[in-house]
């Protein structure tokens, strides 16, 4: 029977590497793909996403500009006048001008998010609406793109599009991010460290205290290890979840809390087990010899 457990556990602890190794390769992110025809007679912005900041409500873009040809000089390619393009996200426009006279490039655009963070690892954040137009020169109002995408993937997210209708300046679009099936089996397996941690540590305490297993001094210093342990696996978990969450309350707190308590126990079987022993009783004075 012991070692059909033992088998057992071997089994099990394959499973969820193989497991965690399959999530990671099939579904470590999701890339948004273009889906508009592109064409090189008409202008066309192109916002590629790059990174997110759940701390800031943040989506970090790029956006590339690809003016036609008629807005370029066919002698070396620069902008013939301003171009500024004009991104929003539900809250005030935000302007990138690309001057007269330059080579049109990309420039960072950050977007504003909406979501939960207090609910990592299953938080998901919203773009809201996003729109887009083009200011040509000295054009009062913005110019209608025909084309505009939205691409690109963030490691460890998944990101879903949706469309939501037609714009007197773009095509508007909207985006839903939330981690990927991996992040959370990560963030479960990080969770599960610590959750054993805690465990070893007490049942390894209370069978000392009952005398179950001899007193070994060195255990001392593993407590204090694996307590130290806690902050730094605390701090791998994907996404570093802002202090004073969830899983602080939930677990990190009572994790800490076992293995204090567990140390606690430990020094007290140290003081049990190692007392001074008692003096050694005086040597009776030696009796006279009788005659």
């Amino acid at each position: 029977m012991k070692t059909l457990g033992i088998v057992g556990l071997v089994v099990a602890a394959i499973c969820v590497y193989l497991s965690t190794v399959a999530l990671y390769a099939f579904n470590v992110s999701s890339e948004i793909t273009a889906t508009d025809d592109v064409t090189t007679s008409q202008t066309r912005v192109r916002i590629e996403v790059q990174g997110i900041e759940p701390n800031y409500q943040v989506l970090n873009t790029n956006l590339t500009l690809f003016p036609a040809a008629a807005l370029l000089n066919p002698a070396d390619g620069t902008l013939q006048q301003d171009v500024t393009a004009i991104v929003t996200s539900g809250t005030t426009p935000i302007r990138r001008t690309f001057s007269r006279g330059i080579t049109p490039g990309t420039v960072t655009v950050p977007l504003t998010l909406s979501g939960n963070l207090e609910q990592w690892p299953f938080d998901s954040y919203h773009t809201g609406t996003i729109s887009a137009g083009l200011l040509i020169g000295g054009a009062p109002q913005p110019i209608k793109l025909e084309q505009t995408q939205i691409v690109g993937n963030i490691p460890g997210w998944s990101v879903d599009v949706k469309k939501t209708g037609q714009h007197h300046a773009l095509a508007m679009e909207s985006l839903t991010l939330h981690r990927s099936e991996a992040t959370i089996a990560l963030s479960a397996v990080v969770v599960a460290v610590l959750l054993v941690i805690a465990t070893l540590g007490m049942v390894v305490a209370i069978q000392t205290l009952r005398g179950k297993r001899k007193f070994q001094p060195p255990m001392t210093t593993w407590y204090a290890a694996m307590l130290f342990a806690v902050v730094p696996l605390r701090n791998a978990l994907p996404g570093s979840p802002p202090f004073g969450s969830w899983i602080d309350i939930v677990i990190v707190l009572w994790v800490i809390a076992s293995l204090v308590i567990a140390m606690l126990i430990y020094i007290v079987c140290w003081w049990r087990h190692l007392r001074l022993d008692p003096p050694a009783p005086a040597p009776k004075p030696a009796q006279p010899a009788q005659l």
